[in-house]
């Protein structure tokens, strides 16, 4: 093949040399418009895995790669005057233009042509005058040939909200350092890093709009860069900083992060084919330091695409589609890492272990036990801090005074939780999920052995399904109901079950199912209307949740109101009498009291309609009627959609909003979903993908909150609790396929100091000892099949 590489960077560099190692009579001519090895920027960090991959690409570039790598493993971060240090991070720091010299000396070893100060105009020109077969476009951040090529690869570029600088200084760092300052205008951050014997990249950052009040916009460089260091003076121990951008003014060396993805990396409608790599295709926020690994690894997988197929074409698209998926992931982490800095203010509240804890799983690609792998003693601290710290806020014995434990045995899902009078023994909740199994709205035996088999699994808080307040608010003729004598009397039955047996509390979720009422049961047709024996709607406006399929709702009156709000009141008041511990809302997904809250669903002029304030006055009305009739000394939730995933409806910033006035109204907790709102949604999901609401909500409403949707792991559980991301973690799915899902997550990673009903505590012991077996099999027969390490134990 004929290629023509346009950009001198990693990228582009990496691919040539690999293509030509891979077949020397490729003739590959790489186009660099700056000067020969000239570059900007300090220091670039990559990971122990990504090393790892480029040993195996080409040993001898990653031979002189390592040779000139500073190496660290800890990670410091440095928040209200606290220095937090956590281990095992292996990660190396290179000079960027050390790495370029590199690569640029081994392709030309290789016989790759590499041609200097030449800024390439025209793609398809280059690529004729050197008779190519494929363009190489690897030009970087603010790639021509992307723009060039904007219909086809369709390039979404999304400026972020910070302002950032490169800076430099001779301070030597022996590891990687996070810095957090305030200031009477906001807060700033440094990531500093040492990438070479005498030298540390100091990456200086903050939001636009703290950035211009500090002056700095109107600062020159020198002042800007005096601001840094009298700002940074304790990590900088006297050292100046030192910029390279001596060819901008001002505030121009401030610049900001742009976000680029695009939905095609090939373009076929020219002579030749050109394809992007590197920064020219994605890029990723360089607080996770990926933007070099994504190059790498795309120069990599293009040239073993190259190799394996035959023609161009076959080999172009398994490379997209090789890519695409990794870059997403990885483009994801970056950008929870990013969102995560771009608002320090959310979390400046927290005490500086829960701050740096928060900070280090910010992209949620670290996990609690990935922590604890690479340092047990960080995390087990940790574990004491927030253990000791949550028992005092619940007013109950710490772990170390408890016999036979140590602070370190309470994982933080374990950890007691208490709002009002009640105290959780954990922070796992299971979910009000949907059962269509009572019949008049009675709850029979069916929902006693479904609660009582939850109770007994380990949860701290266990939830009954949506409950109606009457016969019409129902959404399906099986669902429960709180409405008649007979059901209180069938609730107290089941509540009286859960106290007398288990050690949980349990709590019921009130609501009223609006325009997406008088449906059939899930199994016979989600959502489907009844075949017969329908019930009126009503919702905030009139509305067809399926169009021309559901029936049709017509508005709430001012007397529909009142005595929906009667309703709700007397149901509350009957949960109180059946000894329930805990009562929610439901304003969530579509049903009633949410048809008011979005602006999807509510068109009123009224009162009730218009603005945000406005379109909640009616569920907060109810919520206040509610708080009144229940007992002071008990909790009420309140279950909000925080984001329709529909243009023009309720986003995570109204969801903040939405959470101060239940707040202000007396709600103690706001329990985080989302969407179902219309079926126009476009949910964006992945594990934990509704977390981020309850975060925002929890750290920027200062209300406690509950995490939902995807969180299936211990694992999951541990981080959001201890990140401070949530109160609560409500587990759904897997506690439908198995009941005991706290107590057997929390044995499978090796956590035995955890109560066990006395009927089942026989089976405890046999599931750890298969447990821990399983873990030596597993350590032993590294390399084994799932299925061979399955043979191996029943062999044993």
């Amino acid at each position: 093949m004929n290629i023509v590489c346009i950009g001198g960077g990693p990228a582009g560099l990496y691919f040539s040399l690999l293509m030509k190692k891979q077949n020397p009579s490729h003739d590959i001519v790489v186009v660099e418009r700056n000067r020969p090895y000239d570059t900007f920027g300090w220091g670039v960090v990559f990971s122990d895995q990504t090393l790892g991959n480029l040993s195996l690409a080409d040993e001898e570039s990653a031979r002189a790669i390592l040779q000139s790598f500073n190496h660290w493993d800890d990670i410091d971060i440095f928040f209200k005057d606290e220095r937090i240090t956590s281990g095992g991070h292996g990660f190396c720091g290179i000079g960027r233009k050390r790495l370029l010299n590199i690569l640029q000396r081994r392709c030309e070893e290789l016989g790759v042509q590499l041609i200097f100060e030449c800024d390439v105009e025209d793609d398809q020109q280059i690529a004729a005058a050197y008779q190519a077969d494929l363009v190489i476009a690897s030009d970087g951040l603010n790639s021509r040939i992307r723009k060039r090529y904007a219909a086809t690869f369709q390039p979404q570029v999304e400026a972020r909200r910070c302002r950032f600088v490169w800076l430099g200084t001779r301070k030597k760092f022996d590891a990687f350092t996070f810095a957090f300052k305030q200031t009477e205008h906001g807060w700033f951050q440094a990531h500093i890093y040492q990438y070479d014997a005498d030298t540390s990249t100091f990456i200086v950052e903050t939001p636009e709009e703290v950035w211009r009040n500090s002056g700095l916009e109107q600062m020159t460089q020198e002042e800007g860069v005096a601001f840094c260091e009298r700002l940074f003076a304790d990590q900088l121990d006297g050292h100046g900083l030192m910029s390279n951008a001596s060819h901008l003014r001002g505030s121009a060396m401030w610049i900001t992060f742009p976000r680029v993805a695009c939905a095609q990396w090939v373009h076929w409608n020219g002579a030749t084919p050109v394809v992007l790599m590197g920064d020219a295709a994605h890029s990723a926020h360089y607080s996770i330091g990926s933007g070099t690994k994504l190059a790498l690894e795309d120069a990599i997988e293009l040239a073993r695409c190259c190799g394996k197929h035959a023609t161009a074409r076959d080999a172009l698209e398994a490379y997209q589609d090789a890519r695409a998926l990794e870059v997403l992931k990885l483009q994801g982490a970056a950008r929870n890492s990013m969102e995560w800095l771009e608002n320090v203010e959310r979390y400046s509240a927290m005490e500086a272990p829960q701050f740096a804890y928060s900070m280090l799983t910010r992209s949620q690609r670290l996990s609690h036990e990935n922590l604890r792998l690479r340092d047990a003693a960080y995390v087990a601290g940790f574990e004491e801090w927030i253990a000791r710290r949550a028992c005092e806020q619940a007013g109950v014995a710490a772990p170390s005074q408890r016999q036979g434990q140590s602070q370190s045995q309470m994982l933080p899902m374990l950890t007691p939780f208490r709002l009002r009078a009640v105290t959780l023994k954990n922070r796992i909740v299971v979910s009000p999920m949907a059962q269509y199994s009572a019949v008049d709205g009675v709850a029979g035996d069916y929902h006693l052995v479904h609660l009582g088999a939850r109770a007994m699994g380990g949860a701290g808080l266990v939830f009954a399904e949506m409950t109606c307040v009457s016969a019409d608010a129902r959404i399906t003729p099986a669902c429960p109901g709180m409405y008649t004598p007979e059901h209180t009397a069938a609730w107290t039955r089941i509540v009286d079950f859960v106290h007398a047996n288990t050690s949980a509390k349990i709590a019921i979720q009130l609501g009223h199912a609006g325009a997406k009422g008088s449906t059939r049961v899930m199994w016979e047709g989600i959502d489907q209307p009844l075949a017969d024996g329908n019930w009126p709607l009503v919702s905030a406006s009139s509305q067809q949740y399926l169009e021309g399929v559901s029936q049709v709702s017509r508005a709430a009156t001012e007397e529909d109101m009142a005595r929906i709000e009667a309703d709700f009141v007397r149901a509350t008041r009957a949960a109180s009498q059946a000894g329930f511990d805990w009562i929610e809302l439901h304003c969530a997904h579509g049903y009633l009291l949410s048809s008011f809250i979005s602006p999807l669903t509510n068109y009123r002029q009224d009162a009730y309609g218009g603005s945000l304030e406005n379109r909640c006055r009616y569920p907060l009305r109810v919520f206040r009627a509610m708080r009144a009739a229940w007992p002071a000394d008990k909790p009420i939730s309140v279950r909000i959609s925080a984001h329709d995933w529909v243009e023009g409806g309720i986003t995570p910033d109204d969801a903040v909003q939405i959470a101060r006035l239940f707040k202000d109204a007396g709600a103690d907790l706001i329990d985080c979903s989302s969407g179902q709102v219309s079926k126009q949604e476009k949910p964006v999901y992945g594990r934990m993908f509704q977390t981020p609401f309850a975060d925002r909500v929890r750290n920027e409403a200062g209300i406690a909150t509950m995490a939902v949707g995807a969180i299936f792991e211990a694992d999951h559980a541990n981080s959001i609790i201890a990140a401070g991301r949530a109160d609560l973690c409500a587990v759904g799915r897997p506690h439908l396929a198995n009941p005991a899902w706290t107590l057997t997550e929390t044995a499978r990673i090796g956590f035995a100091a955890v109560e066990w009903p006395k009927q089942y505590r026989p089976a405890k012991l046999q599931l750890e000892r298969n447990l821990e077996r399983e873990r030596q099999l597993a350590a032993a027969g590294a390399g084994l099949t799932p299925q061979q390490v399955a043979a191996k134990l029943l062999e044993s």
